[in-house]
């Protein structure tokens, strides 16, 4: 999901044709994500941590898993298998890097949000993205303009996969950083436009002489 809120193109790549290029922040991300990408049940008295958790959205046509969901009990929460008391639900989505607000990390846990909430009949409000490199978490609300984008990104994607279809690429400066940039060459459009267009010059400053 948050590939596709980062670039639909990149997420086409990803999901149609099954290209994957690593680069050093894929490496690094990747590396800090193997301590945590564990299945395991960690309970605290009447908290508990669910990491690896699987969701789905029969509505928005999603599945996946969240890093961690902490779950602690409250009256007006919801039952899951994993207790038998009713709990509140906090998603959180492990990112490396220091904190940074990232508009595609957000898309990503409100969308694990919107999956737990079908699933288990409940509300949730907000969550919060753990960056890993300092240990510092950031508090994400589901407010509902977030929830609609999470909506739309989640048709895009789906438009984008019934057809088998590639976007056109649309460079921008995360093009630089993006491990796809290669295979993608978000800039070759526009570089054939200015060939043919300064072919056609050439063509038409030789008809002249």
């Amino acid at each position: 999901m948050s590939q596709a809120a980062y670039c639909l193109r990149r997420a086409a790549l990803l999901l149609n044709e099954r290209v994957w290029v690593e680069n050093a922040d894929t490496a690094k991300g990747r590396a800090e994500h193997e301590n945590v990408h564990n299945q395991r049940i960690e309970r605290r008295g009447e908290q508990i941590k669910l990491y690896e958790y699987a969701v789905f959205s029969s509505i928005l046509r999603l599945s996946g898993k969240c890093d961690c969901i902490e779950a602690v009990k409250a009256l007006d929460g919801c039952n899951i298998p994993a207790v038998d008391f009713p709990v509140r639900l906090y998603p959180i989505e492990y990112k490396h890097g220091s904190v940074r607000e990232e508009t595609e990390y957000e898309i990503q846990l409100c969308a694990q949000a919107m999956c737990l909430e079908e699933m288990y009949h409940t509300d949730i409000s907000e969550g919060a993205i753990f960056y890993l490199s300092s240990h510092r978490r950031l508090q994400v609300i589901f407010t509902d303009t977030l929830r609609r984008q999470v909506i739309d990104t989640a048709q895009a994607l789906w438009v984008v996969r019934d057809t088998l279809s590639v976007p056109r690429p649309q460079e921008s400066a995360k093009c630089k950083r993006c491990s796809l940039n290669s295979y993608c060459m978000p800039d070759a459009s526009s570089s054939a436009k200015v060939y043919c267009l300064r072919l056609a010059k050439e063509a038409k400053g030789g008809d002249e002489l």
